[in-house]
């Protein structure tokens, strides 16, 4: 199910149309509607209009996030600074969009979120990861040996590669000359090896380790 949060008639209707033939929709226009329904209804997107009365900015973001942890948010806003995108993604936000955003690169957007991947500005990608892995560094004192680059494939390491990179499923297919599906098959492997739940969690890993970053397959 999908979960819309927007109070401007004419946006809620545009992003409706859009998503028409998907998951079930569900609007609200407040932002005490919207966590009760996050909490209640658990859906697994909700698009959020960054300015939906009594949201707050990133602070609301952040209850939502907590009233229903396992949905995946999709911020819309007019503008939004590399500092505002930065800190909702942080926050565990899957993707930030302008609000006036084309119907199918909406539809686009909320296939890639519904698979586990992230949209991300290329232009912040590098700042966000390295902002998180040295978080995650600090936290979690990373071993800096290559043992665990050791468990995977020449083609799985590359992979990782193009995931530190940014990349999508796509792109990767892209550059390596291989079906999305084989790139998932790949990814699956990837967790299990180095104990990763998600996608999310090994860009952290990727952005704590300088070394897979950097690590090339000939």
């Amino acid at each position: 199910m999908i979960l819309i949060a927007c109070a401007i008639p004419e946006l809620l209707g545009q992003w409706e149309h859009a998503l028409e033939g998907g998951a079930g929709l569900v609007g609200v226009r407040q932002f005490d509607s919207l966590k009760q329904g996050a909490a209640r209804l658990v859906p697994n997107v909700l698009l959020l209009d960054l300015e939906l009365p009594g949201l707050d900015g990133a602070r609301g973001v952040a209850a939502v996030r907590r009233a229903s942890p396992a949905t995946k948010i999709i911020v819309f806003s007019q503008v939004a600074s590399d500092e505002l995108e930065i800190a909702l993604l942080k926050l565990g936000v899957r993707g930030c969009a302008r609000r006036d955003i084309d119907p199918q690169l909406l539809k686009r957007i909320v296939a890639a979120i519904e698979q586990g991947e992230l949209w991300i500005r290329r232009s912040i990608t590098s700042r966000l990861l390295d902002d998180l892995g040295a978080r995650f560094r600090e936290n979690h004192a990373v071993s800096t040996t290559g043992d665990e680059l050791a468990l995977l494939t020449e083609r799985e390491r590359e992979i990782v590669r193009l995931i530190g990179s940014g990349e999508s499923n796509k792109q990767i297919a892209r550059e390596l000359c291989i079906t999305e599906r084989t790139v998932k098959a790949h990814l699956t492997g990837i967790f299990r090896k180095l104990g990763v739940a998600d996608r999310v969690r090994l860009a952290l890993r990727v952005a704590s380790r300088p070394d897979y970053r950097s690590e090339r397959v000939n």
